[in-house]
């Protein structure tokens, strides 16, 4: 458990892993679930119409579309 002690740097800027997907950089997420929750704190915080998750053709990641 060497990660419970590991503690964030507050200056440090998280930038999460992203792919090209046509013309836009999308965030990847690794598992359908995580996008799945992702989706729904996005529709909650920014009160935005429901999104969908799909597998990116691309890699092994999920990724968010609002169409």
């Amino acid at each position: 458990m060497a990660n419970r002690n590991k503690h964030l740097n507050p200056n440090q800027k998280y930038e999460p892993k992203r792919c090209w997907v046509g013309d836009t950089h999308k965030i990847c997420y690794a598992t359908e679930e995580e996008a799945e929750l992702a989706a729904l704190v996005a529709a909650y915080d920014h009160d935005s119409p429901e999104l969908t998750v799909y597998k990116c053709e691309y890699g092994d990641h999920w990724h968010l579309s609002s169409k």
